[in-house]
């Protein structure tokens, strides 16, 4: 990659303004927001960009809310300076994290709203090359960060980064939905999603880098404020749409989605639905997500 004198002009004049353009600029012009199964689509529409200081005590709150094992961004950086020598984690003045939300396209939604038994086939295709889409992503954001002269890791892609199991079902030890809590995305509805001014079909994912940034503000009241469930006592439609039972009043239930996600590869080899198919297993789910108010933008 080579950054131009201009870029680098560009850079230094409103860095955010800067990597926030070129988060937009690759998701709209890169091949690999392409779908191979339906030629010219893109997967992801325009992304949602947001900062947060890497060191805001709520990234240390979730280590109580989501468990010790979850990373805080500083953690990661000298994770990052530790494993590679490259670096001194003793010269850290300013931490920031980049987060980025990718929506569904609408047609990914409305054909996911169709089925009942598994999911659409571009809900499939879209959860898993729409995912390699995020590393590939991440992994331009790392390399442009370094190269105008600053350290970065995208903690998802790092060695450190895992999955743990919890008494609620399995846990990431870097949660991107929470990342994007803190940088100001949007808010949790009662299917543990995250629902954003663009809906809650989506996918996301940070980086963590060394950049002095402005913190995005965080426009809501509480952590499930965009939820009509919480907010209101009404909806439930994810409820209602779960195939699986596993969302309630209660909230949702880890170990029965994943118990239905592993019983939809059989059920969806049974019923012939298969082909085409891609990932590592043949179909996703997503019917929390798609035909509920939440769906593509916040509900009124």
């Amino acid at each position: 990659m080579l950054i131009s004198d201009a870029e680098k002009n560009n850079f230094q004049k409103n860095p955010a303004q800067f990597l926030e353009r070129a988060i937009k600029d690759y998701t709209e012009n890169s091949v690999n927001n392409r779908f191979q199964a339906f030629p010219g689509e893109r997967i992801w529409d325009e992304p949602l960009i947001g900062f947060a200081n890497g060191d805001d005590p709520l990234f240390q709150e979730y280590k109580t809310i989501i468990g010790d094992f979850h990373f805080t961004p500083r953690e990661v950086l000298e994770n990052y300076i530790d494993t590679t020598s490259y670096g001194d984690k003793n010269q850290l003045p300013h931490i920031s994290v980049i987060s980025f939300v990718l929506p569904a396209n609408e047609k990914t939604r409305l054909s996911n709203r169709k089925v009942d038994a598994v999911c659409s086939l571009r809900w499939n295709h879209t959860r898993f090359h729409g995912q390699e889409f995020v590393a590939r992503l991440s992994r331009y954001l790392v390399t442009l960060v370094e190269e105008l002269g600053y350290m970065a890791v995208a903690p998802e892609l790092s060695k450190a980064w895992g999955i743990t199991s919890t008494p609620q079902g399995k846990a990431s030890k870097w949660s991107q939905r929470h990342i994007a809590y803190a940088a100001g995305l949007g808010t949790f509805s009662l299917s543990d999603g995250f629902i954003t001014p663009k809906g809650i079909a989506i996918r996301a994912g940070s980086i963590v880098c060394n950049l002095d940034l402005p913190a995005s503000p965080r426009p809501y009241a509480n952590h499930h404020a965009n939820c009509l469930f919480y907010a209101r006592g009404t909806c439930m439609k994810c409820a209602e749409r779960c195939p699986a039972g596993a969302i309630s009043e209660k909230g949702h239930d880890k170990n029965k989605c994943e118990t239905h996600l592993n019983a939809m590869r059989e059920v969806g080899t049974r019923l012939g639905k298969v082909e085409g198919y891609v990932g590592k297993a043949y179909v996703g789910c997503g019917f929390c997500q798609t035909g509920v108010p939440c769906e593509a933008g916040i509900p009124v």
